[in-house]
């Protein structure tokens, strides 16, 4: 199926008019969430630097309608050739404002949280010194001005109102305190994803499993809270700023955006490509890219090629190698992901790892990596180049499943179909969502401790029959089975494998069923009554002819201790 492209067969302008054609009759579904996160910022400030540069800062700031200004000094001054800065000016222009020096020791100690509207800080020490208080009266500040080298709240996306900014970089000043100075008042927002908890594979019977979305996350907006036994996810809405690549890293569908769902954005490609070929056109080449890219191209005049399909996203973190897949699934020559400038590293990071999986499952399923590949800011080449190969299919992809797991099994069944797969099992990335586990026969009793811990229908008992079945489509590798077993005897196997057994639930270990000596009931397994008989031989209830009630099911159990005890009243006394 991986055809080479016909060049001359190509017809630009109807590609162009099958595109339009789309763009009229399907909207991409837009982010429909209502803004139910509000920021209140009455305007009281903290900035945050040297003497010199806060100063300077303060004396632009006042008279904007601020509450309050208030300076920490947590760096010292740097040697300037400005002529202009006069420090005795500065210190008359801002004597009125609430200041405070700190040494580099409690500059080291200082720790910023919270958000617009909310921000705390505090000098951490035997007895936490919150500043807002010991300053302003206040319990927090409104927002922040970091006018550090190297910011005091270090993460790669700062939380509303927190504004780092280079005060050496004259040319911006203006602007970016316009727009500081602007941050008072209410401001809404969405709540951009929602967690379901019963998919979720983070935690169970107090082992942590999967933490890719902790991973990702470049605003440090999600955080693993741990409750009296089990740990849970919590996304902060005050934080969470829309990144996505929680969604896309998620592999049970566990954490998702609100409006529109992953799997609405699915379908939407699916019928996009559908309607661009009943519509006339040829080789479409799907192009994931931010509403940002996409305006300030437009505002440049900037035109893609007819075959070129826009996917318009809040970020590109949005969407992962699933969604790409599917599109090439659904019938595109390729995909093309838009990098843009500013990016967070963990962003760029995990886009990096997504490009790495969709490589190796391409390749694992008997197709060419060159179908999925990353786009560099301004390569308008590389964004307009004709693929050179054909789509995979004509058909349209239908998606009926509701869970993510099964909706990207499907995909990957699809592109098995059009592709000569591999029948050995290829490396991935570390920290992929694929592989299999070695079950170790001779350790296992089927205590079914994995069953209960799985997050997925991956692994289930065998019903009436003590056994132990597994199913590798459905497995996260979130490892939770492997910390359960009580026995050590099961073990990761990451990777994909592009093949039937993939798909086929087979048995990783079966026993006969041990019956109860008394009433012949089939209670357990020979290899766990085995194991129990072992780690209780020296139990004083199980001393001497008690020992056999382990060879007995709960009932006769129970009525075996009451005979003992009918007999000799005062045997309960010797345990």
């Amino acid at each position: 199926m991986n055809q080479r492209i016909q060049l001359a067969s190509l017809d630009g302008q109807r590609n162009a008019e099958a595109r339009e054609a789309v763009r009229q009759r399907i909207s991409w579904p837009a982010n429909l969430t209502p803004a139910n996160v509000t920021y209140h910022s009455r305007g009281h400030a903290l900035l945050l630097g040297s003497e010199r540069d806060t100063r300077q800062a303060a004396r632009a700031l006042q008279g904007r309608g601020l509450a309050s200004l208030t300076l920490i000094f947590t760096a010292p001054n740097v040697a300037t050739s400005d002529d202009e800065i006069n420090d005795n000016e500065l210190i008359a222009a801002t004597t009125t404002l609430t200041t405070q020096a700190l040494t580099r020791a409690q500059s080291e100690k200082l720790h910023i949280g919270g958000h617009l509207g909310a921000f705390s800080a505090t000098l951490n020490s035997d007895e936490p010194l919150n500043l807002a208080r010991a300053l302003i009266g206040r319990e927090t500040f409104d927002l922040i001005l970091d006018l550090n080298t190297t910011p005091c709240l270090s993460v790669e996306l700062p939380p509303p109102g927190y504004v780092v900014f280079n005060w050496q970089q004259a040319e911006t000043r203006s602007t970016a305190l316009e727009e500081f100075a602007e941050l008072m008042g209410e401001f809404d927002k969405p709540r951009y994803f929602q967690v379901n908890s019963d998919l979720c594979a983070h935690s169970t019977s107090g082992n942590i499993g999967c933490t890719r979305c902790l991973d990702v996350c470049p605003a440090d907006a999600i955080s693993s809270i741990q409750g009296r036994i089990e740990a849970h996810i919590e996304v902060d809405p005050y934080l969470c700023q829309g990144v996505g690549s929680c969604t896309s890293a998620c592999p049970t569908g566990a954490i998702e955006f609100r409006l529109p769902e992953t799997r609405r954005q699915q379908d939407t490609l699916s019928t996009w490509l559908a309607a661009y070929r009943d519509a006339g056109g040829q080789v479409p080449v799907l192009r994931f890219i931010t509403h940002e890219s996409q305006d300030a191209e437009r505002a440049a005049g900037m035109v893609t090629a007819g075959h070129v399909i826009d996917v318009p996203l809040e970020e590109l973190g949005a969407a992962g190698h699933d969604q790409w897949l599917t599109a090439l699934a659904a019938g595109a020559a390729e995909v093309r992901i838009q990098l843009h400038p500013d990016m967070p590293a963990r962003l760029s990071a995990f886009l990096t790892d997504q490009l790495a999986q969709a490589h190796a499952l391409l390749e694992a399923l008997g197709h060419e990596r060159a179908r999925v590949q990353l786009i560099e800011v301004a390569d308008g080449a590389a964004r307009d180049a004709l693929p050179t190969l054909m789509p995979l299919t004509q058909s349209p992809l239908s998606l009926p499943e509701p869970e993510k797991r099964a909706r990207l099994n499907r995909v990957l069944a699809r592109l098995a179909e059009l592709g000569n797969p591999s029948s050995e099992r290829i490396a991935l990335p570390t920290g992929a969502a694929y592989g299999a586990i070695h079950v170790d026969r001779d350790a296992c009793t089927l205590c079914h401790a994995c069953v209960s811990n799985c997050p997925t229908p991956a692994l289930k008992s065998g019903g009436a029959t003590p056994a132990l079945s597994f199913l590798e489509a459905d497995c996260v590798q979130c490892g939770l089975c492997e910390q359960a077993c009580p026995e050590n005897a099961i073990t990761l196997m990451p990777g994909f494998l592009a093949s039937e057994e993939r798909e086929t639930r087979h048995i990783c270990h079966e026993e006969a069923a041990f019956e109860c000596i008394n009433c012949g009931k089939p209670f357990a397994t020979v290899s766990t009554v085995k194991t129990i008989k072992e780690k209780l031989a020296n139990h004083p209830y199980f001393a001497g002819e008690a020992m056999i009630r382990l060879e007995m099911c709960e009932d006769c159990r129970v009525k075996d201790v009451w005979k003992t005890m009918i007999r000799d009243p005062d045997s309960q006394l010797k345990v």
